[in-house]
């Protein structure tokens, strides 16, 4: 099978009429990439599935699992807007094959070993309204091990350009969903980047103008184990190269030694001011080392 076609049920069947009111004046793309993760897949995509907002279309991407992955998209596919079974260049070009098929106002996404909490998608929705300026809500959230043991709470603060490259910014990617329009305007993700895609788009949002929004509360939760991406050596080598390139294109030059300082600096300084820091430490060091 190349692709299962869209879902059985449509969004506009799952809605509550109070869904396309005041109550719920906008509607979330969720986009789920899988790979070969079958033991942690099923409660992310419940996790999903079970949220107390409606208006919620959720797509799932996989380029080619065999370890019955698929299989277990496919007994959830009546209660999902899009399946897409079909290759794929790796994470982000998976993620902007699925939000091409989207139609929401607010986008996120969610890798297959990550967990949203309940009630996230409602506080997302209340923040974009309650501030029509913003283009990029960012939660907390917390890092996980592989049982789901919480490790450590994170507090999104400070996203901003320099802070992001000097390893200042305190972010969790799936607490964090942003405007369609701005995804649009940097032409979605990096496909080319195989280690911070995530990253880059905030950084291409940011540099265009997108505007952020914190919102106080645990969104979601991203677990770290002995096969994720984020934990391996592989991945900090391309991660690397990737933030060094990201860098010398906005900057218009490359790394130096009065940099690292800048970085130490800024590190040190956040760790102060915000002690759940540490997934900013963690990207600076898997960037820097």
């Amino acid at each position: 099978m190349s692709q299962v076609a869209t879902g059985v049920v449509r969004l506009a069947d799952k809605l509550s009429p109070k869904a396309n009111g005041s109550e719920f004046p906008m509607k979330f793309s969720v986009v789920t990439i899988s790979f070969n993760q079958r033991q942690y897949l099923e409660e992310a995509l419940r996790s999903v599935l079970t949220q107390d907002y409606p208006a919620i279309e959720y797509i799932v991407v996989d380029p080619g699992s065999t370890d019955g992955s698929r299989e277990l998209i496919e007994s959830f596919s009546s209660q999902l807007e899009r399946v897409i079974f079909e290759p794929d260049q790796g994470a982000a070009d998976g993620l902007n094959n699925g939000f091409q098929h989207a139609s929401g106002d607010i986008f996120g996404f969610l890798n297959s070993d990550d967990v949203l909490l309940p009630g996230a998608m409602r506080s997302v929705a209340q923040a974009f309204a309650q501030d029509s300026n913003c283009d990029i809500v960012m939660g907390n959230g917390f890092i996980v091990d592989a049982q789901g043991k919480r490790i450590r709470r994170i507090r999104a603060a400070g996203f901003t350009l320099d802070r992001y490259f000097y390893g200042g910014a305190t972010w969790l990617q799936q607490a964090t969903f942003f405007r369609r329009a701005a995804f649009e305007a940097v032409g979605g993700f990096n496909v080319s980047n195989r280690s911070c895609w995530d990253g880059e788009l905030l950084v291409d949002m940011v540099r265009k103008g997108a505007k952020v929004k914190y919102l106080n509360q645990d969104l979601a939760l991203f677990r770290l184990h002995a096969k994720s991406i984020t934990g391996s050596r592989r991945h900090s080598e391309m991660m690397k190269a990737d933030a060094d390139r990201m860098f010398s294109l906005s900057r218009g030059r490359k790394w130096t030694a009065l940099d690292t300082v800048r970085a130490y600096l800024f590190r040190i300084e956040r760790i102060l001011t915000h002690p759940g820091a540490v997934e900013s430490a963690i990207r600076a060091r898997m960037r820097r080392s």
